[in-house]
């Protein structure tokens, strides 16, 4: 199995860089993995094994944490990333309608990617901002008080 990405980058190495900025202690497993997936856009089996021998923790714990944040993925995502929040504030007002639009558009569901490799849609329990929802987050802008009839235009602005 080859270490490297087709953007030419190799997880092992982005890994040792990682744990050589953060150090080798169990409480920069969150920065190691956030730097990880940030240079490689995703921390593949082989990255969380490393990650694991490096700082010598079960592979389940760095796995446990690396699936818990919704600021880390285990596998490939797309260029931009869609957070829907799901929360009942935002279902309340008109969240239900926004989703079914945004899966219109994008036709992929939650935790998906599109075949382009342009688009994944995640959903997370809050995004903390229920006074304006519902609310989008794309890559690190966010979007409230959003209206179906908005996601065309919201989506056009990725290109």
């Amino acid at each position: 199995m080859s270490n490297e990405q087709p953007n030419g980058k190799n997880i092992l190495e982005i890994v040792r860089h990682a744990v050589e900025v953060h150090g080798k202690t169990r409480e920069e497993l969150i920065p190691i993995l956030q730097e990880i997936n940030r240079q490689y856009g995703f921390i593949p089996s082989q990255g969380l094994e490393e990650v694991a021998r490096l700082l010598q923790i079960p592979k389940s714990q760095v796995f446990s944490v690396a699936t818990f944040y919704h600021m880390l993925n285990v596998k490939e995502m797309g260029r931009h990333i869609i957070l829907f929040c799901e929360s009942a504030p935002c279902h309340v007002v008109g969240g239900r309608e926004v989703w079914r639009r945004l899966k219109q558009e994008l036709k992929i569901d939650a935790g998906e990617t599109t075949p382009d490799k342009k688009w994944s849609l995640v959903t997370v329990s809050c995004l903390g901002v229920c006074g304006v929802g519902p609310v989008i987050v794309i890559d690190e802008d966010m979007y409230g008080n959003v209206t179906p009839e908005m996601i065309p235009d919201i989506l056009a602005r990725y290109n």
